[in-house]
């Protein structure tokens, strides 16, 4: 890796790689995830999940799970910069004391600062609901749908400093339909990254050296 990006260990399905999950909402995603972590060969496994809002349904995914979670949202004392720096603040010092190894970001809809990205950068990965570089942002099916694209789909990739602009390592491509809207693409979009991203966290994990960036496949 380059570009100041540092890699996790190499793992094994008997010592699988630590990792914190970072959501704010519904947790369908961590829930997938969690559910394939239950599975031989697996090799990564998840000892805290974090959300940013107290309310985030994800986190009774965790809680059925049996993994520690909580939520850091944050303060209502501070503002601008200085709030988002003491959240992070307590984030970091969080999955610090997790001992986890990996920061994988699911549905965590907070723009992370350079600060953060650079303490975990190469161990810091996301989804994102379009096929990067197109469509970054929060509003990805809104977008896609605008420009008259044949297809969307979701981007696993790196964390950097930028938003959604980070190193690619697979792809999903999802074919927009006659008549798609925001949320009938959505669902068929999550329904890939549900299970782009445990299996792109199995092979990143195992190997992240030698991995092969950028790969993809389709699903109609």
């Amino acid at each position: 890796m380059s570009r100041g990006f540092v890699p996790p260990r190499a793992s094994t399905s008997e010592d699988p790689l630590l990792v914190v999950v970072l959501i704010s909402g519904s947790g369908s995603g961590l829930a997938a995830l969690l559910e394939h972590q239950q599975s031989a060969g697996c090799m990564h496994r998840t000892v805290m999940v974090i959300s940013d809002k107290p309310e985030a349904g994800g986190l009774a995914h965790a809680k059925r799970y049996a993994v520690p979670h909580m939520s850091i949202p944050l303060s209502e004392e501070l503002s601008g910069l200085e709030r988002r720096i003491e959240q992070e603040s307590r984030v970091l010092d969080a999955i610090v004391k997790s001992e986890a190894e990996l920061v994988v970001l699911s549905g965590y809809m907070r723009i992370l600062t350079s600060d953060f990205v650079s303490r975990w950068k190469g161990r810091l990965i996301n989804i994102h609901p379009s096929l990067l570089p197109l469509f970054p942002g929060a509003h990805a099916h809104r977008d896609v749908l605008n420009a008259g694209e044949d297809n969307s789909g979701c981007t696993v990739h790196l964390v950097d400093e930028g938003v959604d602009t980070g190193p690619i390592l697979a792809q999903q491509i999802v074919p927009i339909r006659k008549g798609d809207t925001v949320d009938s693409l959505g669902a068929r979009v999550r329904k890939a990254e549900h299970a782009l991203y445990p299996d792109v966290l199995d092979r990143f994990c195992s190997d992240p050296l030698s991995f092969e960036i950028g790969w993809s496949v389709e699903v109609g």
